[in-house]
């Protein structure tokens, strides 16, 4: 069995985007398949790989973001015995994309075709929806679905169970190879940091070895990492509540989440540009402000 990452080049830019193949000899799986515009790239690994497109059986997405799912209704026709594998929450959005699309575009604007790329609907006898705690066979090992909200509600981890290897998706965060800092992913409509904290102490609970993060590469240090990035995110969470219960606009929310991430990059010697691709401060930002105001409005503590 082997487990391989291939860097989707996203943009141009190296370590923005991981998919990760398995295989086992016979046949093959992807956990991400990342955007319709890294396609070729990933196209050209699996004929580096040697795969031939009958051999590939299985397309997991942790979640439906575009920048982990986005190829999926293109690729889908490309790979004839595929069938893609999802949450529950998402799968519905991956038979018609319609309005994760319109999401989206509130977000990304004029940018969505350069980012992205076309978008198709996946057919649906080919969408097989994944419940928490199943244990899938696939590309000669065992993969645990662990529902893990907090990111967003169609979010789920992978733990192989033959290594304990957890493709974590978004919910452990983001990491650079050769660093130790771990940013917090927050984009709006659907952080929760409270379910983010649910999950992770089920992550605690697991056996794993090491992480496989999509943004980006493989990491031992589990229990530290988890704990940074857990701290991390509650920290942020309070600066960002202080700023808006300043009444402060989004953009200045930004800027000064900007100046205060980067200044803490800076202080452990972390480019923090590197970090931009798989997660801006400006989806940071508005993501925290969007659940703020929403707890704010409610009268939450």
């Amino acid at each position: 069995m082997k487990t391989a990452l291939i860097d989707l080049n996203f943009m141009g830019y190296p370590l923005a985007i991981a998919s990760y193949l398995l295989t086992d000899g016979h046949e093959c799986a992807l956990i991400e398949v990342g955007p319709t515009t890294t396609l070729p790239t990933l196209w050209k690994a699996l004929q580096t790989h040697g795969i031939a497109p009958e051999q590939v059986r299985h397309l997991l997405v942790t979640h439906i973001h575009l920048d982990h799912a986005g190829a999926l209704g293109v690729l889908m026709e490309r790979l004839p015995h595929a069938v893609c594998y999802v949450h529950p929450v998402g799968a519905p959005h991956l038979i018609d994309p319609s309005r994760l699309i319109a999401s989206a575009s509130r977000l990304y604007g004029d940018m969505m075709d350069t980012l992205w790329g076309e978008v198709r609907p996946v057919p649906a006898e080919r969408v097989r929806v994944v419940q928490d705690g199943e244990r899938l066979t696939i590309a000669g090992r065992t993969l645990l679905a662990i529902d893990t909200p907090g990111h967003a509600r169609h979010h789920h981890a992978y733990l192989d169970e033959h290594d304990g290897t957890l493709f974590a998706g978004d919910i452990a965060g983001v990491r650079m190879p050769n660093t130790t800092y771990v940013r917090p992913p927050t984009p709006p409509p659907e952080l929760d940091v409270e379910a983010w904290q649910a999950s992770l102490a089920k992550l605690r609970a697991l056996p794993i070895q090491r992480l496989a993060l999509t943004h980006f590469g493989f990491f031992d240090d589990v229990a530290r990492h988890l704990d940074e990035l857990e701290a991390r995110l509650l920290d942020w969470a309070q600066f960002t509540r202080q700023k808006i219960e300043q009444g402060i606009s989004d953009s200045e929310l930004i800027e000064a989440l900007r100046q205060y991430g980067n200044r803490e990059m800076a202080e452990r010697g972390v480019d923090a540009s590197s970090y931009d691709l798989g997660a801006g401060y400006e989806l940071i930002a508005l993501g925290y402000a969007r659940y703020w105001r929403k707890k704010l409005a409610q009268g939450t503590p």
